[in-house]
């Protein structure tokens, strides 16, 4: 054991790594954007990609990032620039651990202005405030809430507080045991929606809807969005995942630890459409709503079905969760820096970060009321650390690790982390060096709406080039079949 090792704490067993990554995983991403994507892009079809990419995409750089993180046993800096160094390697590779580290920070500073919605609907449901009779008079509720900067602030500061709270209190003491329970009746509060949309009168209409496959439905828009999503969905590329491995016991099996998280992410993204789509069937609603779906759409839904005040307050319990919960994870990998290199108590970490966090959130609260006409470029500051982070970011840091792990790193690094059987690894080494950097090179073309190119058409053309890589990384890197003969 290493003295990183000794030093480091670590999550009490696999399933605290398990119940913590998923739990940054299932987020608003999950149970808001989820459903909202699937109607706008047909259903059955988009589902179907996006399970895919999930596992082409998604499980291998998550994969990379949870070796990454146990073998530097550090925050995305330190662990990144430990295991670059090991390879005899630049430590101009840490910089992909800053830009980790500084995605996930930027991207909370907008996130728990949208966590503090959740909050802010659990309160009007409870008090009655979401009276209203068609999605316009919804619509007028959400404006209004976004127009007033003391709520919105209010709300977005409990969000910040009780993050803090937990990250301060440690590993095991706050995320650990958090997770523990807000996870599992995340769950519980899920199974009951779900049950109770069986009565509602749309349950096969949902289960059409979700599970149907209509190749027609089926656009290059909807596939790189599915695509997209199945990257973001997992917390990828933000230094969440990677310092949550870092705590990662090494007798834990990397592989089946990640394919469980990327499973039990999936199920409640689909658990979310089965719990949310049957009351949208039932009251005669369109499923293509866009973000208005949770917002405006459900809450007038709850407001024509039996029963609808109580489940609208168990929906929004269970949203709120799922954005505490990762927004827990995304502020980790600073704290976590913080107390490994200024030599400061994790509580001091945490309230100094949160401070930060509050003052710059508070920038991005601002951009719906009084500072809606502060811009730049068309965009306010909200829109600017969404914008840098999804669409360029996370792409970035995505794209770096797997060329990190896939090329970079000497081979025995990431082969001796993973622990797989040789062909495994063979097939994890493949999508890393090739099917996960090209399914990434897409999402950020795509995203930055640099080709108008009409993907669906061209997978024959992807699917020649994918091949030229191939054989060019393989005759450039022999390292695949040293690591498969080192292992017979």
């Amino acid at each position: 054991m290493t003295t990183n090792e000794q030093s480091r704490t670590q999550w009490l067993g696999r399933w605290g790594f398990v119940l913590a990554a998923t739990g940054s995983a299932v987020g608003l991403g999950n149970i808001w954007k989820f459903p909202y994507m699937t109607g706008e892009y047909g259903g059955g079809a988009f589902v179907l990609v996006y399970l895919v990419c999930i596992l082409s995409v998604g499980v291998p750089v998550m994969m990379t990032e949870i070796a990454l993180g146990r073998r530097g046993r550090g925050s995305p800096i330190d662990a990144i620039r430990r295991v670059v160094t090991e390879s005899g390697r630049t430590s101009a590779w840490s910089l992909l651990g800053w830009m980790a580290m500084a995605c996930g920070f930027m991207i909370l500073c907008f996130y728990v202005v949208v966590a503090g919605w959740s909050f802010a609907y659990l309160w009007k449901m409870l008090s009655g405030g979401l009276a209203g009779s068609s999605v316009d008079d919804m619509a007028a509720i959400f404006g209004a809430n976004n127009a007033n900067p003391f709520s919105l602030g209010a709300w977005s500061t409990l969000v910040t507080v009780a993050t803090m709270v937990i990250v301060g209190k440690g590993v095991q003491g706050g995320i650990e045991k958090s997770v523990g329970w807000m996870m599992p009746g995340m769950v519980v509060m899920l199974l009951i929606m779900i049950a109770y949309g069986m009565f509602s009168g749309g349950f096969g209409d949902a289960l059409h809807f979700l599970f149907a496959f209509n190749a027609a439905s089926l656009s290059s828009e909807g596939m790189l969005a599915a695509m997209g999503h199945a990257f973001f969905t997992l917390s990828l590329a933000s230094g969440a995942i990677l310092t949550y491995g870092s705590y990662l016991p090494r007798h834990a099996s990397i592989g089946r630890t990640t394919l469980t998280v990327a499973v039990a992410d999936t199920l409640v993204a689909l658990m979310a459409g089965l719990a949310i789509f049957p009351v949208i069937f039932a009251n005669g609603m369109e499923p293509n709503s866009g973000p208005g779906l949770i917002f405006m759409s459900l809450p007038l839904a709850f407001q024509a079905m039996p029963l609808g005040t109580l489940f609208g307050i168990l929906f929004f319990i269970m949203l709120s969760m799922a954005a505490l919960t990762s927004s827990i994870s995304m502020v980790e990998a600073t704290v976590s820096w913080l107390t490994d290199n200024k030599g400061i108590s994790r509580r001091a970490a945490s309230w100094g970060t949160g401070i930060v966090l509050w003052l710059v959130s508070t920038l991005a609260m601002l951009s719906f009321n009084i500072g809606a006409d502060w811009t730049l470029a068309g965009k306010h500051f909200f829109d600017w650390l969404d914008f840098l982070t999804s669409r360029l970011m996370m792409p970035l840091g995505g794209l770096g690790m797997v060329l990190l792990g896939g090329f970079v790193l000497n081979s025995s690094v990431m082969r001796d982390e993973l622990n797989l059987a040789p062909t495994v690894y063979a097939l994890w080494l493949f999508m890393v060096r090739y099917v996960s950097p090209l399914g990434i090179l897409l999402i950020f073309v795509d995203a930055l709406e640099i080709a108008n190119v009409d993907f669906a058409s061209q997978w024959p053309v992807l699917l020649l080039v994918l091949a030229v890589i191939t054989v060019i990384g393989e005759l450039a890197s022999p390292r695949l079949r040293q690591s498969l003969v080192a292992k017979s």
